[in-house]
């Protein structure tokens, strides 16, 4: 494990801090969430983190506001972070302000404490993202300063520990619309006693189930990908410009920090890092109920998973030649996902 963070003056108005990993995961908040807690002396893998966070989920999202339908595979920004903070006994501070200069402050102080600080921003206005999409819900460690820049850990897509001037990521903390927080940041602190990782596998992933086999409205969980399953079909005259739109959304799904598969390939993966941490209480050499649960459940996510690439790959396809005919695959193959993943939460319910 690496030593705790630092501060350390990197120059005139200058505080960068060391010790920070070389680069982040496929996802952003998971990314953030790993930094801080390392510095909080707990190392704990990506997908982990993303399953005790009961992070897989689903939502259809579509308004007259939009320009395109949003597909999301996770729960809503942050709750991970209190989730996941709830399971293990972690200390979470928030703190969130309408004055952008109080918001700063806020943050400045933490740094120069030695303490990297996570942040919930828009992505659009970072000046080194790839991809310049409104999302609010986007997640970076912040570990250092100097009077222009300051220094991020995004994900690996992004560049890993990356930089910013001070004046865009003003704006970023500032965004307002959907997912935004006002000027969100926060810290972890592990608990006094050691993080019980195993006794917070099985709860994480009955809750995660129960949430998504019980939605309250249709455009969630398991009645989400079924609505999705109708709706598609239809997405070459719900976009202005299909050539454009539809591109986008399978690029939103596949490699907008999913991991790919939707989430479905992390959350598959959470599953497996969990089989050999179960206490089924049988002997030695036994396979309890329990294991053959979440087997069954490792299985059928890396079955929808794999599913949900070639739909990204279809929805692509659509946009680019203008045919309908990819939509009508992809409806087939979200009706066979959406009859999976029920099946796959309905064997991790009973874990």
């Amino acid at each position: 494990m690496n030593e705790m963070t630092t501060a350390v003056t990197a120059g005139p108005g200058a505080v960068v801090l060391d010790g920070m990993p070389a680069t982040g995961g496929v996802h952003c908040e998971t990314s953030t969430l790993g930094a801080l807690l390392e510095h909080a002396g707990v190392r704990l893998s990506e997908p982990m983190l993303f399953g005790l966070g009961e992070g897989l989920s689903f939502v259809y999202w579509d308004s007259k506001r939009q320009a395109v339908p949003f597909l999301g595979g996770r729960v809503k920004p942050f709750e991970l972070t209190q989730n996941l903070a709830g399971r293990l006994g972690l200390e979470l501070r928030v703190q969130e302000t309408t004055s952008a200069r109080k918001a700063w402050s806020q943050v400045q102080d933490l740094l120069d404490a030695g303490a990297p600080v996570g942040l919930q921003l828009d992505s659009h206005d970072l000046d080194y993202f790839t991809s310049r999409v409104h999302f609010a819900g986007h997640v970076v460690a912040l570990y250092g300063y100097d009077p222009d820049t300051v220094y991020l850990l995004d994900t690996e897509q992004q560049g890993g520990r990356v930089s910013t001037s001070r004046e865009s990521l003003a704006r970023a903390r500032a965004a307002r619309g959907p997912m935004s927080a006002p000027h969100r940041s926060f810290t972890l602190g592990a608990p006094g006693a050691p993080v019980d990782v195993a006794a917070a596998i099985r709860p994480a992933i009955v809750g995660c189930a129960e949430e998504f086999l019980s939605p309250p409205i249709a455009n969630v969980g398991c009645r989400g990908v079924s609505t999705t399953a109708k709706r598609i079909v239809s997405w070459l005259d719900r976009v202005d410009d299909p050539t454009h739109d539809l591109p986008l959304i399978a690029m939103l799904m596949e490699r907008g920090g999913t991991g790919g598969g939707l989430f479905r390939f992390l959350y598959r993966d959470f599953l497996t890092e969990c089989l050999p941490m179960l206490d089924d209480g049988t002997s030695a050499g036994g396979a309890g109920r329990a294991t053959d649960l979440v087997t069954e459940g490792r299985d059928l996510f890396d079955e929808s998973a794999q599913l949900w690439t070639r739909v990204a790959g279809l929805v692509e396809s659509a946009g680019r030649t203008e045919d309908a005919d990819p939509l009508s695959e992809a409806a087939e193959l979200v009706h066979r996902i959406a009859r999976i993943e029920t099946a796959a939460m309905t064997a991790l319910r009973s874990v």
